[in-house]
């Protein structure tokens, strides 16, 4: 198998793995075993668990933010908010552990993978950021801001694991999603019938 297709399967089993356990607790070994490699063609590749870890976070991270990057361009708070869960779905497609590497809470501080991952996690944060501002307008509060940013990033993880829970969901399944249900949250609730006596 030439270099470049066996580097790209590696990206892919580690993925999977740092994705699922966490950078702390994947094993190098069951990746170089899945991979059929051994570990030292590994390091040969990426020259360490930490070099591994990165080009994965790097290779997410390049197209989740390029992804929600061009959704900034749609006009309007509310439907650049979908368009931006709808470039996330795409980049996501069948590798919702993407998300999960960039925003792994077990990466050791000081080490590339954190610089990485943090890097890419400022880039999105800040684009969020924008969204929820041009959502709140000008008479909100930094504390408004930063409420509805927490839950922007809540949404977006929740729904993500949700996926990852029900794979047979294209991309375009989950922007439907979506947007029924955000259609159903702003709709009024329906008037109880009065009751006959």
């Amino acid at each position: 198998m030439p270099r470049e297709r066996r580097e790209q399967q590696i990206l892919d089993l580690a993925t999977a793995e740092f994705g699922d356990r966490g950078y702390a607790h994947a094993s190098l070994a069951d990746i170089a075993t899945a991979a059929g490699v051994s570990k030292p063609l590994i390091y040969t590749y990426f020259g360490s668990r930490d070099g591994l870890y990165t080009a994965c976070v790097r290779r997410a991270g390049d197209s989740l933010v390029e992804a929600v990057a061009r959704a900034q361009a749609v006009p309007g708070a509310q439907d650049r908010a979908l368009a931006t869960l709808t470039g996330i779905f795409h980049a996501l497609d069948s590798r919702t552990q993407n998300w999960r590497i960039i925003y792994d809470t077990t990466l050791p501080r000081p080490s590339a993978a954190y610089d990485q991952a943090h890097a890419y996690q400022r880039a999105l944060n800040t684009m969020g950021s924008e969204g929820v501002a041009d959502i709140l307008g000008d008479a909100s509060t930094p504390e408004d801001h930063s409420l509805l940013l927490s839950w922007w990033f809540g949404i977006v993880s929740t729904t993500i694991a949700w996926w990852r829970d029900h794979p047979g969901d294209t991309p375009a399944d989950m922007a439907d999603r979506c947007l029924r249900v955000f259609t159903a949250l702003r709709q009024p609730p329906a008037a109880a019938d009065p009751v006959q006596r």
